[in-house]
């Protein structure tokens, strides 16, 4: 049982760790600007800096008091009576399960699905430049922010490599031209065959699968996949077209061999660190069926 005290010091220490990633996009928003890169996880996900903000210890665990603070009346959370006079509240996990049954299905089995693939690293974010592939004649993403190489350099690039990317979520913004060139064809029917744990963007949405899982996933836990997502975030933008200079971002210039092997390094360790919190998730999903079995 997790006491008032700590409950306290642990919402405490949680809005305090959110909101050195939040206080920028929400003073931007304020003030009407963007950031080409931050603002990505609060724009692109559901997710809004105050649901992230809300803590939650996870399913299994009690809060102890009757009141239990805002738990009490968010939706998942049920009373706890323990005997004694202080009670508590905790994860109604039957419920959880009951109304959350077909995305818990889906997360099951692409989480694993994912997991069990070998990684592939040979992609060098490339899906970034084929968003913006011929983008004369198809438009830009980031009006704000120039292409580095310009617009023909930037198709050489995408002509001269090969593209091969697994993520439906990444292809689906490819402009009609680029389309063709890359060598899968990933569609929505075919992202549990074609996930895999290399890909930047499969490993950034476990923070999606995180907080479609809250409250069974714990805020902790939360919060490690968002801040892997904004890592992420962070190397995908670098290596991109774009010339981010101004904001302060050095290019990892993967029209070159060096600036590949940076990337291919990087997407490594990302790829590892995603495997570790991708099983984290799965152990919630297995710890729901304990407590419903």
């Amino acid at each position: 049982m997790i006491s008032e005290s700590e409950h306290h010091s642990r919402a405490q220490a949680h809005d305090a760790a959110v909101s050195r990633y939040t206080q920028g996009f929400l003073a931007r928003r304020h003030a009407g600007k963007k950031h080409p890169v931050e603002d990505f996880l609060f724009t692109y996900y559901s997710h809004t800096p105050g649901q992230l903000a809300r803590w939650h210890p996870g399913v299994g665990q009690v809060l102890e008091g009757a009141g239990a603070g805002p738990q009490a009346s968010w939706k998942f959370y049920t009373p706890v009576d323990d005997g004694t006079s202080t009670g508590g509240v905790t994860v109604d996990a039957a419920r959880f399960c009951q109304d959350r049954a077909v995305m818990i299905d889906f997360a099951r089995h692409l989480l694993s699905s994912t997991a069990a693939q070998p990684a592939q690293l040979g992609c060098f974010g490339l899906h970034e430049w084929a968003m913006v592939y011929r983008s004369e004649k198809h438009g830009q993403r980031h009006d704000q922010v120039p292409l580095r190489l310009g617009a023909e350099g930037t198709d050489e690039v995408v002509e001269s490599l090969r593209i091969r990317c697994t993520h439906f979520d990444a292809f689906r913004f490819y402009t009609p031209s680029a389309q063709p060139l890359n060598a899968l064809q990933p569609t929505r029917e075919t992202q549990m065959q074609m996930e895999q744990p290399g890909c930047l963007h499969a490993n950034m949405d476990l923070y999606k699968w995180a907080y479609k899982l809250i409250p069974a996933v714990s805020s902790d836990l939360l919060l490690e996949c968002f801040d892997l997502a904004w890592r992420i975030r962070e190397l995908d933008m670098r290596a991109s077209p774009y010339d981010l200079q101004d904001w302060g971002y050095e290019p990892v210039r993967i029209e070159e061999p060096a600036g590949r092997a940076e990337y291919t390094r990087a997407q490594r360790a990302f790829s590892e660190e995603a495997q570790v919190l991708r099983g984290k998730i799965l152990a919630v999903l297995d710890r729901l069926d304990q407590l419903t079995a």
